[in-house]
């Protein structure tokens, strides 16, 4: 056939321009977004340790959102980039409009649920009532976010299949500029406006989220030459189409769920440790994590990534090297996890040091932040290679029954039991929260070594 001789790793420079070209600008992108929640968590520290439990309550509802979105996304990614690999735009217009359609309705589906029983949702995670109090103040802003946050991203991760990936980082500059200003503005009562506390934050995001949705809406409906989303009837949806992208969205979606539903599960767990360390575990906790996260949006975009150029090569019928690009991520997502959890160890204190927290929830959260060094390298290696090699190259099942059985097989009773049973301290029972990062790393190894994760999921052409 002609094929070249298969290699270790990837000896093709446009392997390496295309992924790393992607990753950056994702990257950079992540972390200008996350930076918008990374102010609402400092400027709310600073403000009030109540005020930032009652925030970090609500963000475990958008959390689900916001996993709900990635899952939408990523269906999008695994079968648009392989007709994107083909030179096919139209199938891509369609399937982009399918998820516009299906996240709006999860968008719409939240922000009814958080409206009509706020208190309700809140009082699952906490016991605290001054918590839910200050949540409930949030939430009632912030629930407006969510279908603006998820059409969104659909937009961007459209986008990203194209190859235009700079607008989402302009996108996420600006959010971050007007986010930062209306924090300082409205929290604290700067420039003559009133001091709004918890209020002020959630309009602060909420103004981020609009003016996100408005410029990208404008970029595709004006700039864009690449994905061209407005020269065709991408709203109507052709039944065998829509049949492909829900076999690729159940899967992906299912496992998202189950992850994202997992974790406000797994919050809930410290708001109910006995005694009163749960006020200060869910202050500790949140900062925490909030540090974790954003390095862990590095991680997001080598995903990403990876998953757009595999299921390019997919498409393209690019079998040859296919294999050796899996071992090159593979390894290149090992040494980002080295980097990343040297960086959350020595920039711990610095950061803590920006936190009026009481002096056990600091202490608290400087040993959390050393447990989540160890789970950032198994995390930065399994979710890239599941979520990008794997599932980019059409692997959905796999990735769906690997998550449910790590979570509800491994996660969720040993979290219960150091928690409640054997009552460890703080810091081991987020151990025993985040540790799946850790349990699928072999599973994913050998899946990987398999080569039966190769799935061409495009039809042909009539």
């Amino acid at each position: 056939m002609g094929e070249k001789r298969e290699t270790f790793f990837t000896q093709e420079r446009s392997f390496y321009r295309s992924l790393f070209s992607i990753f950056v600008m994702v990257a950079l992108q992540n972390l200008v977004a996350y930076s918008v929640n990374m102010i609402d968590n400092v400027m709310m520290g600073s403000y009030s340790q109540t005020a930032l439990s009652g925030a970090a309550t609500v963000n475990q509802i958008f959390f689900l959102v916001q996993q709900l979105s990635i899952t939408v996304c990523d269906s999008l990614i695994i079968l648009a980039s392989q007709y994107y690999g083909q030179g096919r735009m139209s199938p891509v217009r369609k399937i982009t409009g399918l998820a516009l359609k299906l996240g709006l309705g999860i968008g719409l589906f939240f922000s009814i649920a958080c409206a009509l029983f706020p208190t309700r949702i809140l009082g699952f995670f906490t016991r605290d009532a001054a918590i839910v109090e200050q949540g409930t103040r949030y939430m009632q802003i912030i629930l407006f976010t969510f279908p603006l946050f998820i059409l969104t991203s659909v937009l961007m991760a459209a986008l990203r299949c194209v190859g235009t990936v700079k607008i989402s980082f302009y996108i996420s500059v600006v959010s971050l500029i007007v986010n930062t200003v209306i924090n300082y503005t409205l929290i604290f009562g700067h420039f003559g406006f009133p001091e709004m506390g918890i209020r002020g934050a959630a309009i602060g995001t909420l103004t981020a989220r609009v003016v996100e949705f408005l410029i990208v809406f404008f970029y595709v409906r004006v700039k864009d030459r690449q994905l061209q989303l407005f020269s065709e009837s991408f709203l109507v949806s052709e039944r065998r189409l829509a049949g492909d992208f829900i076999k690729v969205a159940v899967p992906v979606i299912i496992m998202g769920m189950i992850w994202a539903v997992s974790v406000p599960l797994q919050t809930a767990i410290l708001g109910h440790l006995p005694g009163s360390d749960a006020s200060d575990a869910i202050a500790a906790n949140s900062v925490a994590m909030t540090f974790y996260q954003y390095l862990k949006v590095v991680v997001s975009a080598m995903a990403s990534a990876s998953a757009v150029v595999m299921g390019q090569s997919v498409g393209k019928g690019n079998m040859q090297r296919i294999r050796s690009d899996a071992r090159t991520l593979s390894v290149v997502d090992v040494g980002i996890g080295l980097v990343l959890a040297f960086l959350l160890f020595i920039l711990r204190s610095p950061l803590l040091s920006h936190y009026s927290l009481t002096p056990n929830a600091l202490r608290l959260a400087d040993q959390i932040i050393l447990v989540l060094c160890f789970v950032m390298v198994g995390m930065s290696y399994q979710m890239p290679v599941c979520n990008g090699v794997l599932r980019g190259s059409g692997d959905t099942t796999f990735t769906m029954w690997l998550n449910i059985i790590s979570i509800w097989g491994v996660v969720m009773p040993l979290s219960v039991l150091t928690a409640f049973v054997w009552k460890l301290p703080v810091p081991l029972v987020v151990l025993a929260i985040q540790s799946d990062q850790i349990f699928k790393g072999l599973p994913v190894f050998l899946r990987v070594r398999s080569g039966k994760w190769i799935r061409r999921l495009t039809r042909d052409e009539e």
